[in-house]
């Protein structure tokens, strides 16, 4: 659900349109260096930035998505990675649509 007071900003998104999410991870341990790909634990230590661990100095998500439906203010998406109330940060088509800026 997105702040009402930014409904104008998402006014021209279209169900089946491929976006661009960027999220605020914000239960990441920010101390996270290195971590255990997928948290198995037979797999090496391996830097954060060489993997998809939430856990990272700066909790940053992006997220390749599609919108599925739109309702208000309420815009739903599919294969989101991401918990509820992850807060969201930004929106970015992910191709030109007709030559907006």
């Amino acid at each position: 659900m997105l702040d009402p007071a930014y409904a104008p900003a998402a006014k021209d998104l279209a169900v089946g349109q491929e976006i661009l999410l960027f999220t605020w991870l914000h239960q990441a341990d920010r101390t996270c260096q290195a971590v255990h790909p997928r948290r198995d634990l037979s797999r090496p230590l391996t830097g954060v930035f060489s993997t998809r661990s939430p856990d990272r100095p700066n909790p940053i998500g992006l997220h390749q998505v599609r919108v599925t439906g739109i309702a208000g203010n309420v815009v739903s998406l599919d294969a989101l990675e991401a918990l509820n109330q992850t807060p969201v940060i930004d929106i970015k088509p992910l191709a030109d649509r007709g030559g907006k800026d």
